[in-house]
């Protein structure tokens, strides 16, 4: 086995930026094929773009739209959390409902002795504020 150090940092290396551009080819697909402010001709010669022309394709795009990728993904994340909480609160059988609905489903949780009085007014004082 003739393999020395150098060689492994040098195949781990070349590795690792072949799995970075692999990660930001993907991205850049997803982000043609998800973006609503692109018509159809538009993203037909980004993807023909990107395939044909991979690197200069790929760094087109970046300089070109970078921005609306940031913009795309943090929508995305702020979609996924907001079906997150949602998701959260429908599977927990909080209270629901309008504010004299709260208020009574926290003084029936309170008389049943699952909240305590500081619990009570901390989620009362919530309810009232919302």
């Amino acid at each position: 086995m003739d393999f020395p150090l150098l060689n492994a940092f040098l195949t781990m290396l070349w590795f690792f930026l072949w799995v970075m551009w692999l990660a930001l080819l993907l991205r850049t697909f997803a982000d043609i094929f998800r973006s609503s402010d692109l018509g159809g001709w538009a993203k037909t010669g980004w993807l023909l773009c990107v395939m044909f022309l991979p690197f200069l394709g790929v760094f087109a795009y970046l300089v070109a739209r970078g921005e609306k990728m940031n913009e795309h993904s943090r929508q995305a994340a702020r979609e996924r959390e907001s079906a997150l909480r949602a998701y959260i609160r429908e599977a927990s059988g909080g209270p629901t409902g309008d504010g004299a609905t709260r208020l009574t489903q926290l003084a029936d949780l309170r008389r049943a002795g699952d909240l305590t009085d500081e619990e009570y007014q901390r989620a009362k004082s919530r309810v009232l504020a919302s």
